[in-house]
Formats: C-alpha cells, sequence, structure tokens
C-alpha cells in the first residue's frame, strides 16, 4: 500500500536510505532531515513493514524533485519504486507543477517512466544547494532526468 508517511515512519525511513547512502547509491538525509520534510514523504508499506520510500521536493513554482527514492534490498524489481514515483507523479499535477526531475544512478528506472534525459545547468541554483552536502561535489556523476507533466 502507497501511503503518505507518517512521524512514526520517519526512522525506518532514515535507516533505509541510510543503507543505500553508505554505499554512496544516494544522497544521505539526517532524522532531523526526514522529519522536517515528513509530509514529501511517500511510503510503501505491507504487513506493516515499510519496504520502499520516495518524496516530491517543491522546488519552484513550476519544479519539483523525487528524491530519497530507496526499496529495501529483496524487493527490488517487483514495482515498489514505480508505484512510489507514480504517487509523487500524480501529487505534482495535482499541485500544478509542470516539470519533476530526479537525479539518480538508475537512469534506466526512471527512463522506463517517461522521464528523459536533461542537463544539471538546465536546473535551478537553488537545486545545488543540497549537492554541497555531497561527498562527490562537485564531480557529481549522478544522471539528470525530468519528465513534463503539463503542456
Amino acid at each position: 500500500m502507497i501511503r503518505h508517511a507518517r512521524i512514526p515512519d520517519a526512522r525506518a525511513i532514515h535507516q533505509l536510505l541510510l543503507a543505500f547512502a553508505k554505499d554512496g547509491q544516494l544522497l544521505g538525509r539526517s532524522l532531523a532531515d526526514i522529519y522536517d520534510a515528513i509530509r514529501d514523504f511517500y511510503v510503501f508499506e505491507q504487513d506493516g513493514q515499510l519496504l520502499g520510500t520516495g518524496a516530491l521536493a517543491i522546488c519552484w513554482e513550476d519544479l519539483a524533485e523525487i528524491r530519497s527514492l530507496a526499496v529495501v534490498q529483496g524487493r527490488q524489481g517487483q514495482g515498489i519504486g514505480r508505484k512510489i514515483v507514480e504517487a509523487c507523479l500524480a501529487e505534482a499535477a495535482d499541485l500544478g507543477l509542470k516539470r519533476v526531475f530526479a537525479l539518480t544512478y538508475q537512469p534506466e528506472f526512471f527512463k522506463r517512466m517517461g522521464f528523459a534525459d536533461i542537463e544539471k545547468s538546465e536546473l535551478p541554483q537553488k537545486v545545488w544547494g543540497d549537492c554541497i552536502k555531497c561527498v562527490k561535489f562537485p564531480d557529481c556523476d549522478e544522471y539528470a532526468l525530468a519528465i513534463n507533466l503539463l503542456d
């Protein structure tokens, strides 16, 4: 089941993201950051267990980012990530956002969902605020992709 995250989910979200951050697969987030942004998060829960998470972060009047997308090891490839992204895109459309982007090491996943490659230079400076926190800055090797929701 996909649902908005709640306060009791914060620690499980943190642990899931931490596992991927340790492998350098995504930018880690502190528990405080997760509490601050808990309204941005969706979770996929099954039988009381959190199996995946992702967030829709609004960047500007017409732009949002899908971030912190992670699915527990052993459950990847079962459509959990897709359902989380679909929930984020539906919310973005409901909010009237025109474009959603992702910075990722899994570009093929996003391309299968209709995202296309973009140049990082197309993203506003506000986005780069998080990049400064990354150990790979300024030599980012993530792929930038975006999808247009409204014409």
